[in-house]
């Protein structure tokens, strides 16, 4: 029997080598607004929330939004095409099917980008509900992602796992008082994840799925 009822994944990093285009999408943007980004580490933006990371270089919020539609433009027309699937990801969300664990997305990217890279991988048929945040503020962090996606009537008193790769998720699922485990062939880093005291630390998806599973 499954030791969890329902798992919430991070898209970036955990189920999508998404780095490419994000990087190539983040450049554009930086270049866009007058920034040379040659100085900058833009992996260190491979998961936070957009608004958040262009907040550390323009001191206006309006600023900061003319960035975040630069690059959601350029995300729509070159990034998101540039994704593939982590090695090992559709065998794992097929055996988390068929032994009735319900998938969902809890990702940093608005429901509505997430979605068509979803499809076009040919992902999206696997989850019950593809969760994200929303275009405008009043969605924008992985807590509050997290707090809306556990809202849905069949996840009350369910066992829910967070799967990420990033400091954000697991401290999105410690704010909701989820258990996490923290995958390494993502984008953090075992010495940024640590700290959170994750409850598994996989270095594959066949690991993963194992856990879950209680094998």
């Amino acid at each position: 029997m499954a030791c969890f009822d329902a798992v919430l994944f991070d898209v970036d990093g955990t189920l999508i080598h998404s780095s490419p285009g994000i990087l190539d999408t983040m450049e554009y943007t930086f270049r866009a607004v007058g920034i040379d980004p040659a100085g900058i580490d833009l992996t260190r933006y491979l998961g936070p929330p957009l608004r958040r990371s262009f907040a550390e270089h323009m001191r206006s919020e309006e600023d900061v939004e003319r960035m975040v539609h630069i690059y959601r433009d350029r995300y729509h027309e070159v990034g998101q095409h540039l994704c593939q699937v982590f090695p090992g990801v559709r065998e794992m969300l097929t055996r988390l099917r068929e032994e009735g664990v319900k998938l969902y997305t809890a990702t940093s990217k608005p429901t509505s980008v997430v979605t068509p890279i979803l499809q076009e991988q040919g992902m999206a048929e696997f989850f019950n509900f593809i969760g994200g945040a929303s275009e405008d503020k009043s969605v924008d962090t992985k807590t509050a992602v997290m707090r809306t996606v556990l809202t849905r009537p069949e996840l009350q008193n369910a066992r829910v796992l967070m799967v990420g790769d990033r400091a954000d998720d697991m401290r999105g699922a410690a704010d909701c008082n989820v258990p996490a485990a923290a995958v390494l062939y993502g984008y953090g880093s075992r010495e940024e994840l640590l700290p959170f005291e994750p409850c598994f630390m996989p270095e594959s998806c066949e690991q993963l799925a194992d856990f879950i599973l209680g094998r």
